[in-house]
């Protein structure tokens, strides 16, 4: 993808820039600080209260940035787990995303050297782990990387606890925000499952609703006024 571009943001880690569509994959004000507040702290963390077994479903893997985090999360749960003699959890992550990233630009990102190093075995194995298969990237912990869109992607009903809606801005990608897709997500979460977004935007709140979902306000990241946590 010749369009897209390395861009540094203000904390210091690294975005893309979809020339194609004049959008950054991540806020400018900061890739890593938005992404672990958006989808692990208001995501994962609170979805782990309710679900000891959770089964993510992911809308655009993107750099993988969401799934790195999650599954660095994950494993540092799993060694407290494991310390006290308890069973690691089991945890399913289906990312969706049409148009893959080149592993040479991927390479480019310095998420590995910016977090700790536990970090770079895993961002390895999240990119060379195959596409359109299971893959046990570390112990109870399965990732499924589908080259498809939300639309076209099956997804049975009531798998998931909780959805990483991570696409570009609505006015940028319209046809991903669709009612259509919400109620879709809606149907595959399990009951109190979860759906986590930075967009805040008033038409999809109003649309979450329409399907069925309860959204609540939460301040957003990074000094934006609100995102979007809604459950089913």
């Amino acid at each position: 993808m010749d369009t897209v571009t390395l861009q540094v943001t203000d904390d210091g880690s690294h975005t893309l820039f979809n020339a194609a569509l004049n959008e950054t994959y991540h806020s400018h004000q900061g890739a890593l600080a938005e992404s672990r507040y958006v989808f692990i702290d208001a995501g994962l963390a609170e979805n782990l209260k309710t679900f000891t077994a959770p089964a993510i479903l992911e809308v655009g893997f993107g750099t993988g940035l969401n799934a790195l985090l999650t599954l660095g999360y994950i494993q540092a749960l799993n060694q407290q787990r494991q310390a006290a003699n308890q069973p690691v959890l089991q945890v399913h992550y289906l990312s969706i995303e049409p148009f893959p990233l080149a592993r040479p630009l991927l390479e480019r990102l310095n998420y590995k050297q910016l977090l700790a190093p536990c970090y770079a075995p895993l961002f390895d194995a999240l990119h060379d782990a195959p596409w359109e298969q299971a893959t046990e990237i570390i112990p109870g912990f399965w990732l499924t990387k589908c080259q498809n869109t939300l639309q076209q992607q099956p997804l049975p009903a009531q798998q998931f606890s909780l959805v990483y809606f991570d696409a570009f801005a609505p006015h940028k990608q319209p046809e991903v925000w669709q009612r259509e897709n919400f109620a879709k997500c809606y149907q595959a979460l399990q009951p109190q499952g979860m759906l986590v977004s930075y967009c805040a935007n008033g038409q999809f709140k109003r649309d979450l609703k329409a399907v069925g979902f309860t959204v609540k306000a939460y301040p957003g990241a990074l000094g934006k006024r609100e995102m979007t946590r809604a459950w089913r």
